[in-house]
């Protein structure tokens, strides 16, 4: 099905300021449609966001707000078409050491959310955005590894895993209740260009990687790098959760977004070390509340979406090591401090 029928639509976009969001943002103009931003803009530095998520505080679209305040979405989602809930304190580790901040934003703010689209006629659907973390570790296949079905019990292990298997439970519950079409949409691991990595963290692989590789640092193998992870570009998770939007068969539907492809820690450092032959790697323990992981189940998101990820994962990794080699002022200041060694 066709994009362009979200030409002239409104669509608020909750957490739009970040790597997925401003790139919904930016799939949205180019179709045509008036993408209305909230973010607090409170994860990384602002410079963060103008130089490489393309941010203006000027454009009179984008808000800076807490959707976990009462009022905030309110006065935002009147009139719009559609509504994508991405907003999260979306970080494993941040999850664990703030877990107050993470149900206020993750659990109150997506009630917040809810209910202000609960309470709006003029809106088709939301898109919740949820993760695979949800599914824990699940048994691993016949290959080893757990390939993730939507009907799998959500067995979580995180605190930022379990704030968003209740947020799948809110949706369903507050908008199949108000009658307002919803799809949850579960993104594996979301990578890519311009991601920029956030200190104590053990999240993005990808950037992290490359950016201690550029540097000279050695690359972390927590828990020896045998973790699991279905890698997909932030391009295609963009063009999915649009889809995810518009798709009449998605309705109330709960969707993985994966490319069905599983791949290990110590296979990213592999890719990475072509474009940084001299990277060297370490073995270090696996966090608390990392998962061991798995792959996408993608049969339902092909069936119900018709379309699935185009970028592989070797592609991906060029495309950002390129993309970091051109734009070095990216690595944070933190990371180039000796002590990051």
């Amino acid at each position: 099905m066709s994009l362009h029928q979200l030409t002239g639509m409104t669509v608020l976009v909750t957490g739009a300021g970040g790597l997925i969001g401003s790139r919904l943002t930016a799939q949205l103009r180019r179709i045509g449609a008036r993408p209305l931003s909230l973010c607090k803009i409170d994860a990384y530095p602002r410079q963060v966001y103008h130089d490489h998520f393309g941010i203006s505080l000027d454009d009179p679209d984008f808000h800076v707000g807490d959707i976990a305040e009462p009022g905030v979405v309110d006065k935002l989602i009147d009139g719009c078409d559609y509504v994508i809930h991405a907003a999260a304190l979306a970080d494993v580790a941040a999850c664990t050491r703030r877990s107050v901040d993470a149900i206020k934003t993750n659990i109150v703010g997506t009630q917040r959310v809810l209910d202000a689209a609960a309470a709006t006629p003029s809106v088709r659907r939301v898109v919740f955005v949820s993760s695979a973390s949800v599914y824990g570790n699940q048994p691993p296949g016949e290959d080893g590894h757990a390939p993730f079905a939507e009907d799998a019990p959500l067995q979580p292990v995180s605190i930022y895993g379990s704030t968003k298997a209740c947020g799948e439970f809110q949706t369903a519950t507050v908008l199949g209740e108000a009658g307002t079409s919803y799809v949850i949409v579960r993104y594996f691991s979301v990578y890519g260009e311009p991601q920029v990595v956030k200190e104590n963290s053990h999240s993005w692989v990808v950037a992290w990687f490359c950016m201690r590789a550029a540097l000279g640092l050695p690359l972390h193998l927590n828990g020896g790098g045998h973790q699991v992870r279905d890698l997909v570009h932030v391009d295609d998770i963009a063009t999915g959760t649009l889809h995810a939007l518009v798709v009449p068969a998605a309705h109330n539907q709960t969707l993985n977004i994966g490319t069905g492809t599983g791949t290990t820690i110590r296979q990213v450092a592999d890719l990475v070390r072509r474009h940084y032959p001299d990277a060297t790697v370490i073995d270090t323990p696996r966090p608390p509340g990392d998962p061991l992981g798995g792959y996408a189940c993608t049969r339902r998101m092909t069936a119900l979406l018709g379309w699935q990820p185009g970028i592989t994962v070797t592609e991906g990794v060029a495309r950002y090591a390129a993309w970091l080699k051109d734009t070095p002022s990216a690595v944070p200041s933190w990371l180039r401090q000796p002590a990051a060694a």
